[in-house]
């Protein structure tokens, strides 16, 4: 890169020649992200080979490996009006999170981004009002 002075601009003359040179740091991160991500697993599975060795037996191979019998049923019922609170507490967490940077540049935003934003919260409360009337909000 040569670098020309005319009249206070300084103006670069680039070589695009060498442009399969700047994927290099590209590679060079990648192969190092791979290697950071595989080097752990690879020492601990070496480790297990080396260091502890297998050994099965009727306990080993069993389901629990604590010792003590299984009990009762895996099976448990619960209310699933708590996975319904979830979503929606997520749904209008989701709502607050668009709601902020619409509020901080509502000055310089247009007609087309204020109906849009219109059309999002009347989906909003559309939805809310469909819960509300389904009693999904009422505690039992």
């Amino acid at each position: 890169m040569t670098q020309v002075l005319r009249a206070g601009t300084v103006h670069y003359n680039v070589d695009m020649s060498s442009t399969g040179d700047s994927y290099l740091p590209v590679v060079v991160l990648f192969v190092a992200a791979v290697g950071f991500a595989l080097a752990p697993l690879a020492l601990a599975w070496l480790w297990a080979k080396t260091f502890a060795p297998a050994k099965p037996g009727q306990d080993k191979n069993a389901t629990y490996e604590c010792g003590l019998e299984s009990k009762g049923d895996a099976w448990v019922q619960f209310k699933a009006e708590y996975y319904l609170y979830a979503i929606i507490f997520l749904i209008f967490d989701v709502e607050t999170i668009f709601l902020l940077p619409f509020a901080v540049a509502f000055r310089g935003l247009g007609v087309g981004a204020f109906i849009a934003m219109m059309v999002f919260l009347l989906l909003l409360v559309e939805g809310l009002a469909w819960a509300w009337q389904k009693g999904v909000l009422t505690w039992k």
